[in-house]
């Protein structure tokens, strides 16, 4: 690794802005899920409230991006594909994720080069929940 490659902070979750980034960013990931008719599909994915999905994936991120283990220390390993598997998972679905996720990293203002990164990672991931074929 270059010297240029380098992130500027030690983790993710630094570079982020720590927990109130993170929350920061869940909580729009959320409402744009609510607002948004394109993310229709996903949003009918979570049932009547958004509160329980917050929790879990501020308590997620923090952990998988370096800081603390909230999930962790509530539910032991993440186990994300299994834990998805009751959800039907396509590619329709998976580019509704990725494009909110993406909509609410721009719209508070993550780094862009953190905010590159991620992209990478959370397409890798929300490619690997898929358990349905086709769109």
């Amino acid at each position: 690794m270059n010297i240029e490659e380098k992130p500027p902070f030690d983790t993710p979750f630094e570079w982020m802005g720590g927990e109130s980034k993170v929350r920061q960013l869940v909580d729009r990931f959320y409402d744009l899920m609510d607002l948004e008719p394109q993310y229709e599909l996903l949003r009918a994915a979570h049932g009547s409230t958004l509160d329980d999905a917050r929790d879990k994936l501020f308590w997620f991120l923090c952990g998988w991006l370096g800081g603390p283990s909230y999930f962790e220390e509530r539910f032991g390993h993440p186990r994300l594909r299994m834990r998805h598997m009751p959800f039907s998972i396509g590619i329709a679905e998976r580019d509704q994720w990725l494009a909110c996720m993406d909509q609410a990293m721009t719209e508070v203002g993550v780094d862009p080069a953190l905010h590159q990164r991620l992209n990478q990672s959370f397409f890798q991931t929300a490619d690997w929940m898929r358990n349905r074929a086709g769109a």
